[in-house]
């Protein structure tokens, strides 16, 4: 790496400096009070007056290290340290003075002296240094006369932190013109010289014009969600660029690195919601030295459970996972952490029902995950053979294993695509919420019974629904970002289109909530928030590229997927919800079904499933789950009954 040399003025220079103005200041003190009389003036022994300020100058520097600070990055604390020596400077030299009294029958440092030298002295100390760093400043300016105008959103510590970081450091590339600020009480006032602005969305074409600001820098979580999309949309219109900074506390050494502590407002910044805060302490309980396995542990969802499962500290994680790449990389990524946790890295099918066995009986997990699903609704609805059978006979191995091994919890990843499904992969998911379901209360009331089958408490099967996750695999948005980067066009199946979304780590963290919270039989469902539409996601994040939808780049209908649905629904008609302590967390109030049919129908459509029979197979499942209505698919002529299995 490449090091720019730097001039840093000697520590000895700035002594000899330092003491030079001392010597200076105590003579034109003698000059100010005596009104340059040198008559009045004569009897007092300068040459001697300046060897004693001389010595106790130089003795309180070397004691209070004054001189060693570097010139150009004079701050608050060096002023703090010149203006105690002058303090001290000053008592000396009038001690010095009073003593003289003793011996030469008058006061050669009078009070009056000493406190002009005081103020003389500290003007010079400081002015000089003040000079020098505004010459750094100045000629650092003169060099990078490229560089661009930004504008903090804050007025608080953390702007004024930033605004120094960035003016320090040499390599920054931007300069700091003016502040926003939140209420229109500070606009128009100054902070450090720069004036500030309302953030008002209608006052922003005055900063432009009167600033020629091209770059709005964000203290990280300063806004909130809602307002950080009315500023982006009010600045994309005004062609001004959006930046997060990282938190004070992460900043490396007090300056700021551009290319790692700036960063772009990217589409996800702009969908995020409130943090889900975990405020249940049964789950460190339920966790700590516990045997844990996550089904589908290498995909998007699984190993974000994984790496938030670590900080319980269980005794071990066994990933489970079909997909050798993934969960590899997964093992490494853990390794690195070193967070104490044994990893057990296992690569099986969970449809696979001896492999499976294998793992229960050699690790004998007390909680399971299960998040391993095939979840793409045009893939699933070209194979429902196979959505039955990894989505329904998958979850049906783990559930029964899970009570053969008289494990404590099942906690199953589900989807909001099970409530109504139009699709095929939906209606597996739904099967298999049913499945668990009416395991559940099949098992307690055999628990309750006079004489029961089981010693212990069953396994309590739990399920948590939520929509599209950002950034997973099949997730639109980096379908989007990858039509960018080749000029698009941007596809979107229809322009009403609309979807929830939350990020991977609130999804997570509902998993592990309703896990803990979860007595059995429930369903837990997230509060969403307001569904977008897909359409408009995809104008935005064009306008966010800098270029222009329909100009730049076009986005282009192609129609709706076999399955797919224009709304997502979180409950169907026939169900309702009960609060939970969390405010974001739901229990959905759903049907009950008799286990002994449902089993005995979920074993005839895996039968189905098995000969890889397309329409018997969709028709079972439509008699499990009668509000399955398929749209947009070849199985519709299944709803209107004029195909018999």
């Amino acid at each position: 790496m490449v090091r720019t040399s730097s001039w840093i003025t000697p520590s000895w220079l700035i002594l000899m400096l330092d003491l030079g103005c001392s010597v200076l200041a105590v003579n034109l003190a003698f000059l100010l009070r005596l009104n340059f009389d040198f008559q009045d003036i004569a009897p007092y022994p300068l040459a001697e007056i300046s060897l004693w300020v001389l010595c106790v100058n130089l003795l309180l520097s070397l004691l209070l290290r004054t001189y060693r600070g570097i010139v150009r990055h004079t701050g608050l604390a060096d002023i703090g340290h010149i203006a105690r020596m002058n303090v001290l400077s000053s008592v000396i030299l009038f001690t010095i003075g009073y003593a003289y009294t003793q011996y030469g029958g008058f006061n050669i440092l009078p009070l009056s002296i000493c406190l002009i030298y005081f103020f003389i002295s500290s003007f010079g100390l400081l002015s000089y240094r003040l000079l020098v760093k505004w010459i750094f400043k100045y000629t650092a300016l003169l060099k990078n006369t490229d560089k661009g105008r930004a504008a903090i959103y804050y007025t608080g510590h953390t702007g004024l932190m930033l605004r120094k970081a960035i003016s320090d450091d040499p390599k920054s590339n931007i300069k700091v013109v003016a502040f926003l600020a939140e209420t229109a009480d500070h606009a128009g006032k100054s902070l450090e010289g720069l004036p500030i602005y309302a953030a008002a969305i209608n006052q922003l074409f005055r900063l432009v014009k009167h600033a020629k600001v091209d770059v709005i820098l964000i203290p990280e979580d300063h806004l909130d969600t809602d307002r950080l999309n009315e500023l982006v949309e009010a600045c994309m219109a005004l062609s001004i660029r959006v930046q997060k900074v990282t938190p004070v506390n992460r900043w490396i050494d007090g300056a700021l690195n551009n290319s790692v502590q700036l960063k772009d407002i990217n589409i996800e910044d702009l969908l995020e919601r409130a943090e889900i805060r975990i405020r249940n302490p049964r789950i460190s309980q339920e966790l700590k030295g516990k045997n844990i396995l996550v089904t589908g542990a290498a995909g998007s969802i699984g190993s974000e459970i994984v790496r938030q499962l670590v900080k319980y500290e269980p005794q071990l994680i066994v990933l489970c996972d079909k997909a050798e790449s993934p969960l590899h990389e997964l093992e490494l990524e853990l390794a690195e952490k070193n967070a104490g946790v044994q990893i057990i890295p296992y690569i099986g099918n969970v449809c696979d029902y001896t492999r499976m066995q294998q793992l229960f009986e050699i690790y004998a997990p007390v909680i399971v995950y299960h998040a391993a699903a095939y979840k793409h609704v045009p893939m699933m609805e070209k194979n429902p053979s196979i959505a039955v059978i990894n989505n329904v006979l998958g979850t049906k191995i783990m559930a029964e294993l899970s009570v053969e091994h008289r494990a404590e919890k099942f906690v199953m990843v589900s989807t909001d695509k099970a409530v109504n499904p139009t699709n095929v992969m939906g209606a597996s998911k739904r099967i298999a919420e049913i499945f668990s379901q009416s395991f559940n209360n099949y098992l307690n009331e055999q628990y309750q019974r006079p004489g029961p089958v089981y010693s212990t408490p069953p396994t309590r099967f739990i399920t948590t629904r939520f929509g599209n996750v950002l950034g997973s695999n099949g997730s639109v948005i980096p379908r989007f970002k990858q039509q960018l980067e080749k000029g698009g066009p941007l596809t979107v199946t229809h322009p009403d289109i609309t979807r929830y979304f939350m990020t991977i780590p609130e999804a997570c963290q509902l998993v592990l909530e309703a896990g803990s919270m979860g007595q059995g039989g429930e369903i837990f469902v997230f509060d969403m928030g307001k569904p977008m539409k897909i359409a408009e996601l995809a104008r935005k994040m064009i306008r966010m590229s800098g270029k222009e939808p329909g100009r730049d780049i076009q986005i282009v209908y192609t129609g709706l997927r076999p399955g797919e649905k224009l709304y997502e629904e979180l409950l169907n008609n026939a169900e309702n919800t009960m609060p939970t302590y969390h405010d974001k967390i739901m229990i959905a109030q759903v049907r009950t079904y008799d286990f002994l049919a449902v089993n005995e129908q979920v074993e005839e459509l895996i039968g189905a499933a098995r000969k890889h029979y397309l329409m018997p197979t969709v028709a079972r499942m439509k008699q499990l789950v009668p509000e399955f209505i398929s749209k947009n698919s070849s199985f519709e002529e299944l709803d209107k009954g004029t195909i018999t299995m």
